[in-house]
């Protein structure tokens, strides 16, 4: 799939970190120090400028509040999770909740829904992180690239489609804590996607989907959606 200039790197996990043709830095879920699947050439950034948080757990924002204290990006998430960012540092925040959009440095960021928990674990306390949600982001370019965060397949997925057209989405499908190849298969069938990353899979032994099963179950099904599979810290562009 051509990109036309974006670039995509993988971190493991659920993590990511994307470059636009202007040269802007986005990181979803920036979860690294702890991330067993993270290659130590990229556990440190030259820069980040926009940090997008789908949920509150661990392996999804345990970096966040180190980086806001590095980098000084701008923190784009749920209402509680931005308040929370802030007592930790970060200096810019974009709060947002489900169906808003926000125009950041070119790019369109809107938020969707995700269905999951969300709760911070912040040392001994246990602090509400507001509602998971996935985002759609709309680059420059024009393409359009789905992280659907944390969730199990919903029949709502068709309104992402309708409404947004995503061309590549990231998809969960490590199985037991999000959905599973069966249920990414049938998300891409709702999304109607040129191509989809599988993501949040191989990092525990709990996680046992693979990108084969979800190509499989794919042509089983009739749906041309290609499977990028990428090892943590490669970049597709």
């Amino acid at each position: 799939m051509n990109l036309n200039g974006v670039k995509i790197t993988w971190l493991g996990h659920s993590t990511f970190l994307m470059e636009t043709p202007a040269g802007k830095k986005i990181m979803i879920d920036p979860w690294i120090s702890g991330n067993p699947k993270t290659p130590a050439s990229h556990k440190k950034f030259d820069r980040i400028d926009f940090i997008l948080c789908t949920h509150g757990h661990g392996d999804h924002i345990g970096d966040l509040a180190d980086l806001v204290k590095k980098h000084n990006p701008v923190v784009v998430g749920i209402y509680e999770i931005c308040l929370w960012a802030k007592k930790k540092g970060a200096q810019q925040v974009a709060p947002m909740n489900k169906g808003g959009t926000r125009t950041l440095g070119g790019l369109k960021v809107t938020m969707v829904t995700a269905n999951h928990s969300s709760t911070i674990e912040d040392g001994m306390e246990m602090i509400p992180g507001g509602e998971p949600c996935g985002f759609v982001i709309e680059f420059e370019n024009g393409l359009r690239v789905y992280h659907a965060g944390d969730t199990n397949v919903f029949g709502d997925m068709a309104i992402i489609q309708e409404l947004y057209k995503p061309d590549l989405a990231m998809l969960p499908i490590g199985d037991v804590y999000t959905m599973g190849p069966l249920e990414a298969a049938y998300a891409c069938r709702l999304l109607q996607l040129k191509a989809v990353i599988p993501m949040h899979w191989g990092t525990f032994p709990a996680l046992t989907g693979t990108p084969e099963e979800l190509a499989s179950r794919l042509r089983a099904g009739g749906v041309s959606t290609e499977v990028i599979t990428i090892i943590p810290g490669e970049t597709i562009s």
